[in-house]
Order: structure tokens, then C-alpha cells, then sequence
């Protein structure tokens, strides 16, 4: 049958079963919104900014394990969503952007609301296209769904000009494409060897756990080998904090006894990470005194950042299951016990404000038990890593490689949306001025979104690094002249706002704003001294970990 352009777009959406879309109407994608107006199977969600719907469609994507999907007009539309683009690519999100263009005969003449938004966005997308052939275009559609989902996932883009969009083309329907299946392992010996000869092995998990849903197999990985887990902050969620296997968080703000753990190994065994920086730290120091075996799917990440002994290039799911056929039954729990024992030894710093953002984080996460928990980017970002019991994989939601401040609030939204259950969401001040305009978005969705805001009348994490390494010169970071009043602000938008400034009304305040049905906002105030700890100084490595402000070494001060 023939049909518009905008309307083969709509049916082929409908093909990927992708009936939720977020985005942002204008002149170029109008005929799009017209045919989505027209199609009661897809749920177009309408943000206020076209960046926050970038980020909703990424926690859309995120929690629920499906594309997400995110519309903008030309010009100054597609390049809003370019922030959510690129944040999607280094967390590898599936996520497709569905662009308007000009029409074909004006593009490349400067007109109006014109840019290239495949040549901006090809460095952060795994392939991009510009549709100028209108029959071509249901199959690009199909081929960026299946694009995004196969191999190391990631974002597509798809430009249309607007006559593309209004042109009468045949459509044909078809299966939903499926992603490209990963290709097993072919040789999994030299792995097995290594692991078989290992007396204290650690796991290092990261988001590619998640991203293959490999809880399950991860779980009896560490069963099977006696190793504890310690999971990247794209790694949170992978493995219960319950579990005995659980050993906290690796990396920069990773816990202390994590850092030290890794010091007992004789074996690391990355599964779905990729030793960045912020877990490397000094890479060509990087635990020389054990070996290494990495596990990922994309061939790209072997070797680039750490030289590893052996590796297996593979999806990581499928890769644990042919390793956990073939690796020997280990007896020996030392590494367990001496798990246990660091735990004990190394607990987190108490903050000593009146208000302690770690008291409000230990509370939530014993009463929002069953909520999807997003995050900005800052100080609370790595509280919240650090303190929070996440009960099942795919509850944490937040920006790990990219650091996006204002990725928060837009991904809560898409949380709520995907899953249905109620979104909280860490941010602080400085990172909630940035996206706090989606709270009309939250409201008029009637979401059942909770923001504590961590309202320290700084920029914390930048103050963090002035005060131990910049001899406290603090330029740029003091947010005191802001005379914003958080309640008042939740009010406007049609929200219901608390303040929350001591510890004795943590249970009251917190139980009060999960009890309500729609949006709420708790304006968190904690002291601008609050630091994170601990922490490994920038191209430090573990054995230069800070515990306390009392020990910060000479020689990282610059």
C-alpha cells in the first residue's frame, strides 16, 4: 500500500514495538507528530527541552531493556539532543533519534533551521543516516533498531528531510528485525587455564552485565569460583547488595575495602568493563601484580586501556555461561572471608552535619524498596553508589561516562514511564538548576517522581577537588547568591515541595514525600563540606586511596 514517509516511520515503530516515544514537535518533524496523533498504540511524551528528552528516552531504554526512542525537529532540535546522544554512546545505550530535516533540495544552503546533524553527531553514534531516497526509509528504520541493539549497543541516528517525510511510498509490513545474535566465543581455553590456576580471584562487573542480562550467570560465575564482585558505577544493580559475592564498588570513589581487596588477587577477572579511568586510575600500574582476563563484547575495548593476559571477545552472558560449563568447582573461600573481614575493616565515613545525605540515601533505600533510582552527577551521584541497596538489576539509573549534569531528572521521567513504578531521584543543586524545567514534564504526567534534592549551596564535587587540590581556591563553585527557594519552585510547577534540613526528621519527611502519588520535591540541606570519601586521586592509583580528610598526601596536592 502507499503511504506518507511519516507514516511508514509510524509502522515501523509500531514493528520494533516501540510504543512509547519521547520528543519535541517543530516545523521539520511536524508531518511525524501528525502521524503519531493519528496512531493510539504509541504514547508520544512531550518534555520541555529537547535534551530532556534525550535523557528520558535513555532511562526508558535503561530500565526496561528496550530501544528508546527520541524525536526532534532540524536545527537547534537535533542539536539539543546531542548531549543525550553522546551520553548514550559512552554508557552504550540503545537509543534511536528520529530528526527533521529540510527538504532534500535545500539541504547544504544554509536554510533555515538547517545543520548537519549526521556529521555532528557521528563521532557519538554507532551509524547515522540521512534518508534522501523516501523508499528507503522503512528499511533504515528497521536497520537502526537493529543496529542499536546488536553487538555493543549504542545510538543511531536517522535524519529526514520533511519532503522524505511527506512523500507517498510503498510500505510493505514486515517481522521486527532482531539484532544481530553475538558470535560465540571460539576459544574459551586460555581463560578456563587462568582461572582454573587462580587462588584469589576477584570479578570486576561492569554495565555490560546489565546490558546482556547476566545477573543470573554472573552470580553462579562467583558461586562457582569462590570470587567476590566488585561492580564499576555502570556496574551497580548487577548484583544484590545482599549477596555474599557482593564486594562494593570499584574505582575512584570505590569502596576502601574494595581497593584493597583487589590488592590480595592474583587474578582480575573483568566482565562487561572496560578499565576507564575512573577504575584504572595510573593504567600502566594498573594491578601488575595479578593477572588479567577481560571479557567484552566489543574487540575495540581489548587491550586499550589495560594489557590484559588473555582475553575473550564475546557477549558477556553467553560467555559466562560456556565458563561456568567449564571452569573447575573451587572449595577455597579465602577471598570471600577476607571479603568479609575488609568490609568490616574499611566501612564508609560518617558525614558530621546536622543533616547527613548519607542518612537520607541508607533511609530511601530501605523504604523505596521497589523504586527506580536515578541520579545527576556530583557528590550525591557517588553517595548514592556507594550507600544504596539496589534489589534487582536495571534500578539504577545514571550517567557513568559522560557525567552529564542535568541527566537526572529527564531520566527518572523515563524510568517512571517504562516501568510504571515510582522514580527517585539524587541530584544536587547545581546539577537540578540545569534540568529542573522537566518538572513540568513530571507533573502533567501526574509521575510518581521524588526528588531530594542535596542542597549545599555549592558546586560540591568541583569544591571537593579545589579543596584537596587546588590549596582551596574556590573559583566558580560558590552558589551562595542563588536565592532559589526548591518548595516554592515544586509549587509552581504543581508539585508538592519539603524541607529537610536534620537528621530526627529524616523517617518523617522521607515517609511523607514517598506516600504521595504524584511528584515531590525534598530540598535536602547539608553542609557544603560534606566531602565523598573515599577516593583515589585523578592518575593515582589504589595504593594512594584517601580515607579520610585528615590523610590527603602531600604529593597530590597541586
Amino acid at each position: 500500500m502507499k503511504i506518507k514517509g511519516a507514516a511508514a516511520i509510524v509502522k515501523c515503530l509500531l514493528e520494533q514495538n516501540a510504543t512509547t516515544v519521547f520528543g519535541y514537535p517543530g516545523g521539520q518533524i511536524i508531518d511525524l507528530f501528525d502521524e503519531l496523533y493519528r496512531e493510539p498504540k504509541i504514547t508520544s511524551v512531550l518534555t520541555s527541552h529537547e535534551q530532556g528528552a534525550a535523557h528520558a528516552a535513555e532511562g526508558y531504554a535503561k530500565a526496561t531493556g528496550k530501544v528508546g526512542v527520541v524525536i526532534a525537529t532540524s536545527g537547534p532540535g537535533a542539536t539539543n539532543l546531542v548531549t543525550g546522544i553522546a551520553d548514550a554512546y559512552l554508557d552504550s545505550v540503545p537509543l534511536v533519534a528520529i530528526t527533521g530535516n529540510v527538504p532534500v533540495p535545500l539541504l547544504g544552503r544554509d536554510s533555515f533551521q538547517e545543520v548537519d546533524i549526521a556529521g555532528i553527531t557521528m563521532p557519538v553514534t554507532k551509524h547515522n543516516f540521512i534518508v534522501k531516497n523516501a523508499q528507503d526509509l522503512p528499511d533504515v528504520i528497521r536497520r537502526a533498531f537493529s543496529l542499536a541493539k546488536s553487538g555493543r549497543q549504542g545510538p543511531v541516528l536517522v535524519d529526514v528531510p520533511k519532503d522524505v517525510q511527506q512523500a507517498m511510498i510503498e510500505y510493505e509490513q514486515k517481522p521486527s528485525d532482531p539484532p544481530s545474535a553475538p558470535t560465540e566465543p571460539k576459544d574459551i581455553t586460555a581463560a578456563v587455564n587462568l582461572i582454573n590456576a587462580a587462588k584469589r580471584p576477584v570479578i570486576y562487573a561492569g554495565g555490560g552485565c546489565i546490558a546482556s542480562d547476566a545477573s543470573e550467570q554472573l552470580t553462579q560465575f562467583a558461586e562457582r569460583i569462590k570470587a567476590p564482585v566488585a561492580l564499576s558505577v555502570m556496574g551497580l544493580s548487577a548484583l544484590p547488595k545482599t549477596s555474599k559475592y557482593y564486594a562494593g564498588m570499584i574505582g575512584m570513589h570505590g569502596h576502601a575495602s574494595v581497593a584493597r581487596l583487589i590488592g590480595q588477587s592474583d587474578l582480575v577477572i573483568a566482565a562487561g568493563a572496560r578499565f576507564s579511568d575512573r577504575v584504572a586510575g595510573d593504567r600502566t600500574k594498573f594491578c601488575k601484580h595479578a593477572k588479567i582476563l577481560h571479557i567484552d563484547i566489543d574487540a575495540a575495548e581489548i587491550d586499550k586501556n589495560v594489557t590484559t593476559d588473555a582475553h575473550i571477545c564475546g557477549d558477556v552472558k553467553q560467555t559466562l555461561e560456556l565458563l561456568n560449563a567449564r571452569v573447575e568447582q573451587k572449595a577455597d573461600e579465602t577471598m570471600l572471608q577476607l571479603n568479609a573481614e575488609l568490609k568490616r575493616e574499611y566501612p564508609l565515613p560518617d558525614c558530621k552535619g546536622k543533616l547527613s545525605p548519607r542518612t537520607v540515601i541508607r533511609y530511601v533505600s530501605a523504604h523505596a524498596r521497589d523504586a527506580i533510582v536515578a541520579t545527576d552527577v556530583g557528590q550525591h551521584q557517588m553517595w548514592v553508589a556507594q550507600e544504596y541497596s539496589f534489589p534487582a538489576p536495571r534500578t539504577f539509573l545514571t550517567s557513568g561516562g559522560l557525567g552529564t549534569m542535568g541527566f537526572g531528572l529527564g531520566a527518572a521521567i523515563g524510568g517512571a514511564v517504562g516501568t510504571g513504578k515510582r522514580a527517585v531521584l539524587f541530584t544536587g543543586d547545581g546539577s537540578f538548576h540545569m534540568n529542573m524545567n522537566e518538572l513540568a514534564t513530571a507533573t502533567r504526567l501526574n509521575l510518581p517522581i521524588t526528588v531530594f534534592v542535596f542542597d549545599n549551596r555549592t558546586l560540591g564535587m568541583v569544591r571537593q577537588w579545589q579543596t584537596l587540590f587546588y590549596g582551596g581556591r574556590y573559583s566558580s563553585t560558590n552558589l551562595d547568591g542563588n536565592k532559589t527557594d526548591f518548595v516554592k519552585i515544586a509549587e509552581a510547577f504543581g508539585a508538592k515541595g519539603y524541607i529537610l534540613d536534620d537528621d530526627k526528621d529524616v523517617a518523617k519527611i522521607v515517609d511523607t514525600a514517598l506516600s504521595e502519588n504524584g511528584v515531590t520535591v525534598v530540598d535536602c540541606k547539608i553542609d557544603r563540606d560534606e566531602f565523598v570519601l573515599p577516593m583515589i586521586p585523578p592518575g593515582k592509583t589504589m595504593n594512594d586511596i584517601i580515607t579520610s580528610l585528615d590523610e590527603p598526601k602531600k604529593e597530590n596536592r597541586q
